[in-house]
Order: C-alpha cells, then sequence, then structure tokens
C-alpha cells in the first residue's frame, strides 16, 4: 500500500499529461488506487483513455481494451482453448488461450471495457466473480487469482440509447461511478493546440475558432449528440493543410471564414448526431452554427 505521500506524488505525475481534468483524475485515481472497479460515464473525446493510460504507465501495469458490442461472448472475454492442439491433446491448462479479462488478471492490468453497456448481458455476468472475488474458475484450467492492481474499468455514453443492454443491479452494484462531461472552452483551446501544434497568428484563430464551433454543435436544437474535442483537433489540421492549397496565411483575409467552413463540413459533419424528428442535413447544421459564429455574433457585438 503507498503512503499518502506517495499516492500524492503519483497523482501529480499523472496531472501533469492531462489538461483541465484534476477532479476527474482524483476521484478515478483513489477508486483505483483503493482496489475498486469503476465505470467512467460520459461522451466520446472527454480523455477517458487519456486519463487510464497515463495511471496505468504510473504503476507500470498493463492497458488492455476490450470493445463492448453483441459479438463479445463470454469466451472471447475469458478465452478458449486451441482448437488444433485440443484435437491433438485433449483439453489441459497449456493449450488455453487467454482472452483479455484473464490477461488482465494475471498481468495486473486494467481491464478497459469500452462501451460497456453494449456487450450481452450473459458476458457481463462473466465479470461479476472476477470483480467480486479477484479470481475467476476456468473448466479444465483452474482458477486464475488477479493480481492486486488488477481493475475493471467501464465506459458508458449517456447519448448513446441505440443497441445499448440496461446493465443488472448485480453489475452496478460492483462499480462505483463517475460522469466525466465536455471539458470548458479555455481546456478543449489548450488540448487542440496541444495535438495540432497550431501556432501563430492563423493558428491561433484556427484553435479558437475551430473549438467554438465544435462546442456550439453541442447546444444546437437539431443535434441529439454534438462532437468532442476531437472534431474541433481535426478541423485545425484540415484549415492547416487548405490553408496553402489557397494561399491563405492572414486569418483576417476575407476568405478565412469559407476556409473554416469547409474544414468544418469535413471534420464536423459525420461527428453529429441529428435528432430524429430534426428535418435538416449535417451540412445545414453546420451552415448555421457557422453564420452564427462568423456573422451573427460579430454583427450583434459591433459597437451602435
Amino acid at each position: 500500500m503507498q503512503s499518502d505521500d506517495d499516492i500524492g506524488a503519483s497523482r501529480d505525475r499523472v496531472a501533469a499529461q492531462l489538461v483541465g481534468r484534476e477532479r476527474e483524475l482524483e476521484l478515478t485515481f483513489a477508486a483505483v488506487a483503493a482496489g475498486r472497479d469503476i465505470v467512467l460515464e460520459g461522451p466520446p473525446g472527454t480523455s477517458k483513455t487519456t486519463m487510464l493510460r497515463a495511471i496505468t504507465a504510473e504503476w507500470g501495469i498493463p492497458l488492455l481494451f476490450v470493445e463492448g458490442n453483441a459479438d463479445l461472448t463470454p469466451s472471447k472475454l475469458v478465452g478458449h482453448h486451441n482448437p488444433a492442439r485440443v484435437l491433438r491433446e485433449d483439453y489441459n491448462a497449456d493449450n488455453f488461450v487467454d482472452g483479455p479479462l484473464v490477461a488482465a488478471m494475471r498481468q495486473g492490468g486494467f481491464l478497459y471495457i469500452e462501451e460497456f453497456n453494449r456487450a450481452p448481458e450473459d458476458t457481463l455476468n462473466t465479470l461479476l466473480t472476477a470483480m467480486a472475488d479477484r479470481s475467476i474458475a476456468i473448466p479444465r484450467v483452474g482458477t486464475v487469482e488477479a493480481l492486486p492492481t488488477f481493475r475493471v474499468i467501464a465506459s458508458m455514453n449517456p447519448y448513446d440509447n441505440v443497441g445499448t443492454t440496461r446493465l443488472s443491479t448485480s453489475v452496478l452494484d460492483r462499480l462505483n461511478r463517475l460522469a466525466v462531461d465536455y471539458q470548458d472552452g479555455p481546456a478543449e483551446e489548450r488540448i487542440a493546440a496541444l495535438r495540432t501544434g497550431a501556432s501563430g497568428e492563423l493558428g491561433d484563430r484556427l484553435v479558437i475558432d475551430a473549438v467554438a464551433v465544435t462546442r456550439a454543435t453541442r447546444a444546437h436544437p437539431d443535434v441529439r449528440q454534438g462532437s468532442s474535442v476531437r472534431g474541433a483537433i481535426d478541423c485545425v489540421l484540415i484549415a492547416e493543410q487548405l490553408a496553402p492549397l489557397r494561399r491563405l496565411a492572414d486569418p483576417f483575409d476575407d476568405r478565412y471564414r469559407e476556409l473554416v467552413y469547409d474544414a468544418m463540413v469535413v471534420s464536423l459533419s459525420g461527428r453529429i448526431q441529428l435528432d430524429e424528428a430534426a428535418e435538416t442535413s449535417p451540412e445545414r447544421v453546420l451552415r448555421e452554427i457557422w453564420e452564427d459564429h462568423f456573422i451573427l455574433l460579430p454583427a450583434a457585438a459591433a459597437p451602435g
């Protein structure tokens, strides 16, 4: 068990690798340091994976990814016997191929299940013993005991209810929960600048505008789920490549606004999910957001 000073130092080293996630990091770090499993509930692109990578790197343990979907069977999660070797040797522990759950238990790593509530109920029930007893019994193999650093970390998107299943009380009772929402504007600007390396007058302006229009997709009445900061990052990167093609280097050039719109169409149109009742298109929604940001808001702010 680490001392309070060691835990604090570890937290500080992990925090240095993140932008604007101090509270969420502290709570997640406290939960996993206490030996607990946790579900991180929030939309994509909110630094959940980045946070877990940083924690496992600090601890020097593996992070094993599993995508939750209808094809995630218990045998894919736990493992299976190699069919070719079974024909030659019959079933035994030596020809068992570890699945991600057993591998995480043996290695003392984090099993990270994305889209947790998309996995079938019988697959999720396979986790119950591993979470409760930190061990699992496998026929013809024996009991696998988890190393002390083994954790189950799950993530769910609260905005997505298509193809999801209702989690049982037994599963929820074994998981702590933390809501991880979008970061604020300044934090997302720092993330976009860091991820793109954008600099100079044009780059700085692109970061501000890309983050602003991306955040606006989350508040548009016709959009069920807007884009994460990844959309802003791609918008900046695409606009930076588009600018020299159009011989545009000045953000005050009259063509700059149209440059941003074209980059928005490519980077954001596939990332926004429209409300089912909305009679519009992603391109039309983005044009409205673009007009609000570049035409209506500047006009409203103009003196007189």
